[in-house]
């Protein structure tokens, strides 16, 4: 085949690349404006090389004129996630795209592969329009945590090294290897957790010592000034001491005398 029809085949998965990593980049930027939590941290995306096609052609013994067809990954988009389960919010996240047809996934994460490989795989159908007419074409998308993908850019490596026929050793290693990094995201994820309940808990405690503040203010106006004092005293001691169970019980309390104030202006 010559080259110049090689490059007119591939144009439209060139396309689709450019696309997709806008769009991905788009979803990052929209949750930094948000000031919320991207569940995305890289956007990567590449189209297959032309000794690449060939190779895996002849591999998986796929005819010339059906490579479109039965090729699924000439073109790819890879998303890098922080977390195992910020995985699992991207695939959600796909799921819910209409500029796309999913055909197939597959969850390599939860169910690795023989040799330890880790990642969520999505076939796609996209569409892209070219200079003549609209093209659908096969695209993949991968999405793994940073450990998976240092995994798998090595394995990936030694594979190409050594055609496909990795020594034995090695492959135990990078067995080993992987077990590793599995390991290494749990721990990850169970720190995750726990930043997530701290900010929980912050969360709650800077909303009951708002409602404080609030009713604490409200004394001033319907109790007297040295009932005030004495709860607004009360409540700086018992924040110094950052536990809030102990903060939680004086809000019920002061709840309770400021009530009892209210009802007193009434009568």
């Amino acid at each position: 085949m010559e080259i110049q029809l090689w490059r007119e085949i591939l144009e439209p998965y060139s396309l689709a690349v450019d696309e997709l990593l806008v769009k991905f980049n788009h979803v990052q930027r929209a949750f930094q404006k948000a000031n919320d939590y991207c569940p995305i941290d890289l956007v990567q995306g590449r189209v297959k090389t032309i000794a690449s096609i060939l190779e895996k052609a002849n591999r998986k013994k796929i005819p010339l004129e059906q490579l479109e067809d039965q090729m699924g990954d000439i073109a790819g988009i890879r998303l890098i996630c922080p977390f195992v389960e910020d995985c699992y919010a991207v695939v959600d996240m796909i799921r819910k795209r209409m500029d796309m047809e999913i055909v197939s996934e597959d969850d390599y994460i939860t169910h690795p592969k023989e040799s330890g490989y880790r990642s969520y795989h999505f076939q796609i159908r996209y569409t892209v329009q070219t200079f003549r007419e609209p093209k659908t074409i096969n695209a993949e998308i991968q999405i793994r945590t940073l450990s998976m993908n240092c995994w798998c850019t090595i394995e990936h490596s030694l594979q190409y090294k050594y055609h496909g026929n990795v020594p034995e050793e090695l492959r135990l290693r990078l067995q080993h290897t992987a077990d590793g990094m599995l390991e290494n995201d749990r721990e990850l994820s169970s720190i995750r957790d726990e930043i997530h309940a701290a900010k929980a808990m912050k969360a709650e405690e800077a909303r009951i010592v708002g409602d404080i503040l609030v009713t604490i203010q409200n004394l001033y106006k319907i109790a007297s000034r040295r009932e005030a004092v004495r709860m607004q005293e009360e409540f700086f001691r018992i924040y110094q001491e950052q536990n809030l169970d102990k903060l939680k019980r004086f809000a019920t309390e002061l709840d309770i005398i400021a009530e009892g104030y209210r009802a007193q202006s009434l009568m």
